[in-house]
């Protein structure tokens, strides 16, 4: 099974509680998708490996750190570009990458309609990106494409799953850590979330 991290931080717990109403309005939405994503990223980001870079402070020349490898953001269309900017603001030699995937709602499987990846594999981590894990499908989906483009070492960024879709992922992939800001409930029959927020994608634009 998967590593599965849930953030226990009090300041994710208040935003997430602040996200999940059903009066914020898509424009404070944002604001929060963008934090709790830098939340996140913190804490996926603590095993980074690191180089030594000596650089000249005004006292005295210092051996300092940087980070030893290069990363990509795999954002799952359309949901998952609300948590791109956030990580480019702390990380800005970040690749971008999209793949479009969108789950069929009679069947709840996932269908591929775009992907931007180049021919051959830049980047030594790939963070897939998507606020909502519910039944699994599109992220193992996404980390199925990674795999076979040549992606080595994949990791799962998501603000709220259902124990479906983490079980889905986890045994799809299971060398696939999953970081998240919680862990609901259940999928009602419609595959959503519950309590979960409603449509993520529909509730950062303003649509649906």
């Amino acid at each position: 099974m998967s590593e599965v991290h849930v953030s226990p931080h009090p300041l994710v717990q208040h935003k997430l509680t602040l996200l999940r109403r059903t009066i914020t309005e898509p424009k404070k939405f944002r604001e929060l998708v963008r934090e709790l994503t830098q939340f996140l990223l913190y804490e996926a980001t603590l095993d980074l490996p690191l180089q030594d870079r000596p650089i000249e402070t005004p006292l005295a020349p210092l051996v300092g750190k940087q980070i030893g490898v290069q990363i990509g953001l795999v954002p799952i269309l359309r949901a998952g570009l609300g948590m791109v900017d956030p990580i480019i603001d702390l990380i800005p030699t970040a690749h971008v990458w999209h793949l479009g995937l969108y789950r069929d709602h009679a069947t709840l499987e996932p269908v591929t309609y775009y992907n931007k990846l180049p021919p051959e594999v830049e980047v030594d981590l790939c963070l897939v990106l998507d606020p909502m894990l519910a039944t699994g499908g599109s992220a193992i989906a996404a980390v199925d494409i990674l795999k076979r483009w040549g992606a080595q070492q994949i990791k799962f960024l998501g603000l709220i799953a259902a124990p479906e879709g983490v079980a889905a992922l986890s045994s799809a992939h299971p060398d696939v850590p999953i970081y998240l800001a919680a862990l609901d409930d259940h999928l009602n029959h419609k595959g959503y979330i519950v309590p979960g927020l409603g449509d993520a994608g529909d509730r950062q634009f303003g649509t649906g």
